[in-house]
C-alpha cells in the first residue's frame, strides 16, 4: 500500500506540524476518511464503532441524510453562509425552533444571542450577561463541572490539571460541593449526601458570616461531563433554583453536552422540573457544525449594542442543520427511544458490573453514560470505595480501539469510560459495543487477579 494512505503516515505528518495540545490523536492513532451513522472508517478501511461521536456533537450521528440534504440544499440556493448577527429566512425559522422546544414557562420570555462557535464562548457570554444584569462581580461553579477552556470558562471549570498551569484566571469564582453519590465529598453518599449538599450551598450563601458575597451567577451542568458523568439529583437542583431565586441570583445551566437529546429529555435539567434564567447550549445544536447560543430570561438583557460579540456567530450551514436535528430530537417518540435504549446499555454494563472487580460505579441518564473504573486491591477512600484507576480506564480504551470501538474517558484521574454515542444508534450496535465492551473488561480483570 501506498505509504501516503496509511494511518501512520498521516499521523506522523500530524505529530510533525500539530501543537502539543493535540489530545485524540494520542489514544486514537488513526487517520479518518469516511464517515456514517454509529461508524467511521480510517484511510487503510478499517472501520470503527463510535461511540464518542464528536464528543456528543453529532446527535444524529455521522452524515445524516436529513441533515446533509438540507445543508446542500442552501449552498446550492445563493443564500449566505456567513452573516455576522445579520437576520436571514434560515436564523429566523432556527430561532423559533429553538424556542419552541424550551419549556412552556420559558416560551415567550427569553432572548437568543449568538456567539462564537464553542461552547466555551456561550459560557463567557452568560457571565458577561449576568455580571452586567446584577452589577456584581462573583460566580459559584460546583467542583468537577467543566465549562470550557477559554480563560474566563476554564476558571469556572474543576479539573485541576488543566489549570495549573495558566496562571491569573478569572479571578471571583467560589467552588462549593456537587453530590457524587459514589465519591461523596462530605463521606455520606445516596440521599445523605445529596441533603449535605444542599443544605451546605443554602446554608453558604445565607450565611452572613460566610465570607462569601453574593454573586452575579451560580452555573451547574445538571449532569456533569467531562466529570465523570455525574448526574445532580433532583433534589439538589430543585435546592440551588430555590435559593437562587430567593437571593436574587441568576441560575445558569450549562446544557452544552447533555442537552439536546442526550439525556433522554430535550434538556437535562427537565428531569428536576426547575426552570433556570440562562441555557447554554452547543455541540449538538448545529447539527455538525459549529454554533454555541445562550438562551436567557428577557429581565437579564441589560447589555448595550455590541455588548458581546463574535466574527463567526452567523453560521448558516449550522442553522440549518440545527433546525432538522432540532425538530427531530424534540419529538416524543425520538426521545422514548433515547431512554429506552439508554437503559438497555445500562442494564448491560450493570450486569457487567457484577461479574467483574474493576468497575466501581454505572450512572447516568439515557445515552450519557458513564462506568468508572477502580483499583480493587488499592487503598479505600472515604467512602470505603477503591481509588478510582485511570490506568486501568486507559488499558480499557486502548483494547476497545484495538478492537474497533471508540470512546474516551473522564472523570477523577481519567478513571470513567463514558457513552457518547449517537442518539440514533441501533440495538445491533448497542449489542457490538456490548459485546466487545464486555469482552475486554473482562479480559483485563482476568489479569489483574
Amino acid at each position: 500500500m501506498d505509504k501516503i494512505l496509511t494511518n501512520e503516515w498521516f499521523i506522523g505528518r500530524q505529530n510533525e506540524n500539530e501543537s502539543s495540545a493535540r489530545s485524540y490523536p494520542r489514544k486514537f492513532p488513526f487517520a479518518l476518511n469516511k464517515a456514517k451513522g454509529s461508524w467511521v472508517e480510517d484511510v487503510e478501511g478499517n472501520r470503527y464503532l463510535d461511540f464518542l461521536c464528536g464528543a456528543g456533537t453529532l446527535a444524529l450521528g455521522h452524515n445524516d441524510d436529513s441533515v446533509n440534504e438540507v445543508m446542500i440544499n442552501l449552498i446550492s440556493s445563493g443564500s449566505p453562509l456567513h452573516t455576522l448577527d445579520l437576520t436571514t429566512p434560515v436564523k429566523d425559522k432556527f430561532v423559533e425552533t429553538i424556542f419552541s422546544i424550551l419549556p412552556p414557562e420559558m416560551q415567550g420570555n427569553v432572548k437568543i444571542q449568538f456567539c462564537s462557535p464553542s461552547g466555551t464562548d456561550a459560557t463567557d457570554a452568560a457571565i458577561k450577561l449576568c455580571k452586567t444584569a446584577t452589577g456584581r462581580g462573583t460566580v459559584i461553579a460546583f467542583s468537577g463541572g467543566y465549562h470550557g477552556m477559554g480563560h474566563g470558562a476554564m476558571a469556572l471549570t474543576g479539573n485541576l490539571a488543566a489549570k495549573s498551569k495558566v496562571q491569573n484566571l478569572m479571578p471571583g469564582v467560589q467552588f462549593m460541593p456537587y453530590p457524587y453519590s459514589y465519591r461523596c465529598p462530605f463521606g455520606l453518599g445516596g440521599e445523605a449526601g445529596t441533603k449535605a449538599a444542599s443544605a451546605y450551598f443554602e446554608r453558604i450563601l445565607k450565611d452572613p458570616e460566610s465570607g462569601i458575597p453574593l454573586p452575579a451567577a451560580v452555573i451547574i451542568e445538571p449532569i456533569q461531563g467531562e466529570g465523570g458523568v455525574v448526574p445532580a439529583p433532583k433534589e439538589f437542583l430543585q435546592t440551588v433554583r430555590r435559593v437562587t431565586k430567593e437571593l436574587g441570583i441568576p441560575l445558569i445551566v450549562d446544557e452544552i453536552q447533555c442537552g439536546i437529546g442526550r439525556s433522554g429529555n430535550v434538556f437535562a435539567f427537565e428531569e428536576s422540573g426547575i426552570i433556570p434564567d440562562v441555557i447554554l447550549m452547543s455541540k449538538a445544536i448545529g447539527g455538525s457544525q459549529p454554533m454555541s447560543v445562550v438562551v436567557y430570561n428577557k429581565e437579564l438583557d441589560k447589555w448595550a449594542p455590541g455588548a458581546h460579540a463574535g466574527t463567526f456567530r452567523g453560521n448558516q450551514l449550522a442553522m440549518a442543520a440545527g433546525t432538522v436535528v432540532l425538530e427531530r430530537i424534540s419529538q416524543p417518540e425520538f426521545l422514548s427511544e433515547v431512554r429506552r435504549k439508554g437503559e438497555k446499555i445500562k442494564t448491560a454494563l450493570i450486569a457487567l458490573q457484577k461479574e467483574v472487580s474493576i468497575i466501581g460505579d454505572v450512572r447516568g441518564r439515557g445515552l450519557m453514560l458513564g462506568i468508572e473504573f477502580i483499583d480493587p486491591n488499592g487503598t479505600k477512600d472515604l467512602m470505603g470505595h477503591p481509588e478510582p484507576s485511570g490506568r486501568i480506564a486507559a488499558e480499557v480504551q486502548h483494547r476497545c480501539f484495538e478492537k474497533k470501538l471508540v470512546m474516551e474517558k473522564g472523570g477523577r484521574n481519567g478513571s470513567v469510560m463514558r457513552c457518547l454515542c449517537a442518539l440514533t444508534v441501533t440495538d445491533s450496535e448497542i449489542d457490538t459495543f456490548i459485546s466487545i465492551f464486555s469482552s475486554v473488561v473482562k479480559e483485563i480483570d482476568s489479569e489483574l487477579r
